[in-house]
């Protein structure tokens, strides 16, 4: 019974995630045709077509030669989780709302809008990060905005804007 329960407490929060993203990008007129998918990178394309690529659908980049190698610089947006005002909720709620911002940004990392999430290791004021690959701030704002520990007034965001080469890695 319980995990029956569990099971559909996880897909109503998801659903309601969902449903609530396709509300906010009818709001904001977001589409996800301004983005570019992990398929499109992979085609091969010339550092000149994929500049031109990431312009069209509204990304800001440009180039930065060092030596003889060309980067593809493209802005990013680096958005700091904070912990929020209201942080009395008790561990049941506490528990749902975890659950609900782990589904949240899963689904942004499956659709392309994040590159990079995770928690910080210590417990300050700074929660963790999320870096979105959106074209502009407006909407890395209103995706960060949607979370459901934001929303909750748990945890606060705070984004700036965040440039490095394009299909770079962690070392």
């Amino acid at each position: 019974m319980k995990r029956t329960i569990t099971f559909l407490l996880v897909l109503a929060a998801f659903t309601s995630c969902e449903e609530a993203l396709k509300d906010q990008d009818k709001k904001e007129g977001f589409a996800k045709d301004s983005l570019v998918t992990k398929k499109e990178e992979s085609l091969g394309l010339s550092i000149e077509q994929r500049t031109e690529q990431l312009k069209e659908k509204g990304y800001q980049v440009f180039h930065y030669k060092e030596g003889d190698t060309t980067y593809l610089m493209q802005q990013y947006f680096m958005v700091f989780l904070k912990a929020g005002k209201e942080r009395n909720q008790d561990s049941l709620e506490t528990a749902k709302l975890q659950e609900k911002h782990l589904i949240h940004l899963e689904r942004m990392a499956k659709e392309g809008y994040t590159s990079l999430t995770g928690p910080f290791g210590d417990d300050g004021d700074l929660r963790g990060i999320v870096v979105y690959n959106t074209p502009n701030l407006k909407m890395a704002d209103s995706l960060a905005n949607l979370d459901p520990m934001v929303k909750a007034g748990r945890l606060e965001v705070e984004i700036h804007p965040w440039w490095t080469a394009k299909g770079g890695t962690l070392k």
